[in-house]
This record gives C-alpha cells, sequence and structure tokens, in this order.
C-alpha cells in the first residue's frame, strides 16, 4: 500500500516505482506479464493465474467490440456484446485492481507516510493495510450478498443471472484482501518496504 513521493502527492505503488527505476523486480526478459515481488508458490500461482485472466477478459472484450464496430458498417448489430462487455467490465475492472495491489502498484497519497521510517514506517503500513483490508472485507461481505439477491434477476439479451456480474466485485475484492494480508505478514515480520516490493529505499 505504500507509494513513493511526487510533488502532487498522489504516486504509483512500489511496483510501478521499481519498474521505473529498473530495481531487481522479478522476472526475465521476454516475460509477457509484469514483474512481481517474490511471494510463496501458492500465491504466486493464483496472482500468475489472476493476470492472465486479466488478459483474456481484456483481449475478448477488444475483439467484440471490434468485430461489433465492424458489422454496423454494414447496418447489423449483435445486442448481445454491449451487455456482455459490461459483464467482462466489472471483472476486469476488479480483477485489475488485485494484479495491481500484488505488485504495490495501486495509487497512493503518501505526504504524510514517506516521512516516516524504519519502525515509524512499519507500523504507518500496517495502519494502512489494516484500513483497506477492513474495507474490502465489507465489499466481500456485501457483495456476496448482493450476488445471493440476485439470483431472480436475469440480464436482458444474455439470459442470465445478473449474479454473474456482481461476482466479479467480491471476488476481485478478496483477491486483494489476500494480497494485502499477506503485506501484512511480512510487516509484522518487519521486512521494509524496500524488501516487501523489490524496490530500493528512498
Amino acid at each position: 500500500m505504500t507509494g513513493v513521493h511526487d510533488p502532487g502527492g498522489v504516486s504509483p505503488g512500489r511496483g510501478q516505482h521499481a519498474r521505473r527505476r529498473g530495481a531487481r523486480a522479478r522476472g526475465r526478459p521476454g516475460e509477457l506479464l509484469p514483474p512481481a515481488p517474490p511471494a510463496p508458490r501458492v500465491l504466486e500461482v493464483v496472482g500468475i493465474a489472476t493476470d492472465w485472466v486479466v488478459v483474456a477478459i481484456g483481449a475478448t472484450m477488444i475483439a467484440l467490440v471490434f468485430v461489433n464496430v465492424c458489422l454496423h458498417v454494414v447496418g447489423r448489430d449483435l445486442a448481445w456484446v454491449t451487455e456482455l462487455a459490461e459483464l467482462l467490465m466489472v471483472w476486469v475492472t476488479f480483477l485489475g485492481g488485485a494484479c495491481a495491489t500484488r505488485r504495490g502498484a495501486q495509487m497512493t497519497i503518501t505526504e504524510f507516510i514517506d516521512k516516516l521510517s524504519g519502525t515509524r514506517r512499519l507500523v504507518a503500513d500496517a495502519l494502512v493495510n489494516l484500513l483497506a483490508i477492513a474495507v474490502l472485507a465489507s465489499l466481500v461481505w456485501y457483495g456476496l450478498r448482493l450476488v445471493a439477491a440476485s439470483w431472480g434477476n436475469e440480464l436482458t439479451v444474455l439470459q442470465i443471472p445478473m449474479s454473474f456480474q456482481y461476482l466479479g466485485m467480491p471476488v476481485g475484492c478478496a483477491l486483494m484482501l489476500l494480497w494485502l494480508a499477506w503485506d501484512l505478514w511480512r510487516i509484522a515480520r518487519g521486512d521494509p518496504r524496500g524488501a516487501r516490493w523489490n524496490a530500493p529505499e528512498d
């Protein structure tokens, strides 16, 4: 959840900062996915799978919209494309958030927190993570309730339960929560942000 200070007070997270400065981020030349900090094998597999799902959803959306635009030229239209694209947009948004959280690449406001160092910085990072975890846990809870309440409602054209669209929020938030919990565990072990995000300390 930490970032690098910039004059505007809004900065990218450590994962993006590491890439920009050419730090020792994990990854090999030629890899298709952006590098990510090291994690236990199970978490790494989950992270890679999430990355590729986001890539697949994005490619599908591009292809569907492109085909539909081409059909408009000849006066035709696939009515279900718009509805499916909306469904996929929800999923790619929240899963994309999980991909960013994995790398610490989410936007952060760090005017205050960057003035801290050592133990005080670790405590501040932990408090920020705990607050974010609480918010995400509530989104997962209420998201699942929304999913459960929407099984009787169907999308107009696709005629599938609206729950499939709403499910993207609790799933994505649960993955974000997972990565924040892992970062919180590393904070509890005393790992500084440079070690956690494979980036040099400022």
